[in-house]
């Protein structure tokens, strides 16, 4: 018996939780997350004043197509319920690609960055007042949205601009302030990347309903029973190991340090390396990308600009086309603010370091920016095309529109980096103290080989 469970991993998953619940500080970080968690999703259903929740059945199932449905897919079912998260973080989201590229830009916003911890603090203030700039517009929107849509005729309880539009803007701005910083709390005090955990709880929980879909698409109708649905499993199960393995792949540049004696002590002359990531911006160029692919549909309300929405609808040639070059150009963008070689080459000229056959100092700088070029360009193409994926699986394999959307593409992309990444801090607090890592046999990004 005990084989068996070894051979299963039974033995060594229950080991696992036990040594996780073990460390005091892993344990309340946990709880404490899932805390904040449970309160995004049990505020995902509180409806706007002023609507009654039981009108919303036609407008719920109609908003989960088009790009409205790709909203309602990063909100949690949000959007369709209208909630008073129903716009989520991703006002946040547009507000952070814009200050970034302010710091790129801008000088003024540079020196701010320099500024070490009070430049963070003061680069955090002025997106939090961006992104209330963003739901100024966003909020009335989405309310017109609402009014215009035949699906909920009859659930507004009140009207006028007073009684009704005043107080549903208020919440929808107050609500997606609150998710920033039920955000800020998960990251400073929990486990994770908050903003990416949110995201990501959003979309877990429209799975069930997108595979059911798929389930009663292919046992009710004649497109291919079950047997295609097992190759869809098959494929999906293909791209979460080659979506991990991009994730994890890692370039190793060899750096050798100076030999140095204290006292009766030899410190340094070993190889060490560095490891550049292949797909070092992570998941935020998905994130960035399918904010900026979200604009469009502020003008499907105005009969002039429509067509401008219409073009851009989800699994569509343009909408395909602009969101693959726009996560390859995210990802050179994203790559280049977080990966500095300048300052790479200056601490490793400090501490005694340098790289077999090149100079110290800048002519190392252009050798690492010269790799993290070579390695991000497969790595962004790549990137794009599981992005797009989803496209592919609805117009040939004739997958449900719901279920393609986790088939591959922006979903699947967010489960498996923010998993990986949460994954990886879980191991790290394990590892710290001297417990066993999650894993046997491979590691996790940023896991030191045994």
């Amino acid at each position: 018996m005990n084989k068996i469970l070894d051979i299963l991993g039974i033995k060594r998953f229950v080991q696992t939780i036990q040594n996780i619940y073990r460390i005091e500080e892993l344990r309340t970080r946990i709880g404490y997350t899932l805390l904040l968690l449970l309160v995004f999703r049990f505020g995902s259903f509180v409806v706007l004043p002023g609507i009654d929740p039981t009108m919303l059945g036609a407008f719920s199932r109609s908003s989960r197509e088009g790009l409205m449905g790709m909203l309602d897919l990063f909100s949690g079912g949000a959007f369709s319920n209208a909630s008073i998260f129903a716009l989520g973080v991703m006002p946040y989201i547009s507000a952070s690609i814009v200050i970034q590229l302010l710091t790129i830009m801008v000088p003024a916003f540079q020196r701010i960055q320099r500024e070490g911890e009070s430049g963070r603090r003061k680069i955090n203030q002025y997106t939090r007042i961006l992104t209330l700039a963003i739901l100024a517009v966003q909020a009335p929107m989405y309310l017109v949205t609402l009014r215009t849509s035949p699906d909920i005729t009859g659930a507004f309880l009140v009207k006028g601009f007073w009684s009704f539009n005043v107080p549903a803007v208020t919440c929808l701005v107050a609500g997606t302030m609150f998710v920033m910083w039920l955000g800020e709390r998960i990251t400073d005090r929990g486990l994770g990347n908050g903003i990416s955990l949110l995201i990501m709880i959003g979309i877990i929980a429209r799975l069930p309903h997108a595979l059911m879909a798929e389930l009663e698409t292919r046992f009710t109708e004649t497109t291919g029973g079950p047997l295609l649905l097992i190759v869809e499993i098959l494929i999906l199960l293909f791209i979460f190991m080659a979506s991990i393995a991009l994730v994890q792949a890692v370039r190793r540049i060899p750096v050798q340090y100076a030999r140095r004696i204290v006292g009766n002590k030899q410190y340094g002359g070993a190889r060490q390396y560095i490891p550049l990531k292949i797909n070092a911006a992570g998941v935020m160029p998905i994130i960035f990308a399918q904010a900026l692919m979200f604009v469009p549909m502020l003008f499907e309300s105005f009969n002039s600009t429509r067509g401008i929405a219409n073009v851009f609808q989800p699994f569509g040639f343009w909408y395909t086309l602009v969101f693959f070059i726009l996560v390859i150009l995210f990802t050179y963008f994203y790559t280049a603010i977080t990966v500095n070689p300048t300052m790479m080459a200056e601490d490793m000229k400090k501490n005694g370091g340098f790289i077999p056959g090149i100079k110290p100092g800048k002519k190392t700088a252009e050798y690492i920016d010269g790799i993290m070029s070579k390695i991000t360009l497969p790595g962004s193409i790549f990137l794009g095309f599981v992005a797009i994926l989803p496209t592919f699986a609805y117009r040939w394999l004739g997958v449900n529109q719901e279920f393609a959307s986790f088939y591959g593409g922006t979903s699947l992309l967010i489960l498996v980096g923010v998993v990986l990444d949460t994954l990886q801090q879980i191991e790290s607090h394990l590892l710290l103290r001297h417990y066993d890592g999650l894993m046997k046999t491979g590691r996790l990004k940023g896991r030191t080989p045994s």
